[in-house]
């Protein structure tokens, strides 16, 4: 199964900062550029939700004609917010990839270890169901091309805050950062399964094994 690689992690990326130190990392940053009128960034979140949609569905054999008119737009307005197919894919993608580290924001709130655990869940469903689009990608990008350099990134400081703030409670062990949390749950992702429910007991066993334990 071809699938993006997350087990890398990103030159110049972020690392845990040692138990008992603030993370002063900033919120997310989004990635993606919408424009700023608003019937264009109507447009340009129809073209996105429908590519999301097809591609995921159909896969290569998605065609642009088909992502317009599940739009409601004409071909030719698709082309003028994306010129080709790949900038489509990468603007799917890249969307994806924000809406998964704003998820990370939302959940600050919660207590550390729950929304540590939401988050990786999260994570890991997000993994699952891209399969389709980052094959696709990977025809056009290697995997360092600088699309994937970014969303690497953003996905690790998606998750470190949290990570940290779990550390800090003392609820998550203090031997281990988020490039090895991304490493454990991105291979529970790439498991192929067609059971409801098994990649998050899966993954419910081997965070079990992150919670803190005196002794």
């Amino acid at each position: 199964m071809t699938s993006i690689d997350t087990t890398i992690q990103p030159t110049g990326g972020p690392t845990a900062q040692p138990p008992g130190q603030p993370s002063h990392r900033p919120l997310h940053q989004p990635l993606s550029n919408r424009p700023l009128r608003a019937d264009a960034r109507r447009n340009y979140d129809r073209l996105i939700a429908a590519g999301r949609e097809a591609f995921t569905e159909d896969g290569r054999g998605a065609a642009l004609e088909d992502i317009a008119r599940r739009a409601g737009v004409g071909i030719g307005t698709l082309y003028r917010h994306f010129p080709s197919r790949q900038a489509l894919l990468e603007a799917v993608y890249v969307e994806e990839v924000d809406a998964l580290c704003r998820s990370a924001v939302d959940l600050a709130d919660r207590p550390p270890w729950e929304a540590l655990v939401a988050w990786l869940h999260r994570f890991v469903g997000y993994l699952a169901t891209k399969q389709a689009l980052a094959e696709e990608l990977l025809a056009y990008n290697d995997r360092d091309a600088d699309v994937f350099q970014a969303c690497r990134a953003a996905m690790y400081a998606g998750g470190e805050p949290l990570l940290v703030r779990a550390q800090e409670a003392g609820v998550a062990r203090a031997d281990t950062d988020i490039t090895e949390v991304i490493q454990l749950v991105g291979g529970i992702a790439k498991i192929q399964t067609a059971e409801p429910g098994q990649l998050d007991r899966l993954l419910d066993m081997a965070l079990d094994g992150l919670r803190y334990r005196a002794g």
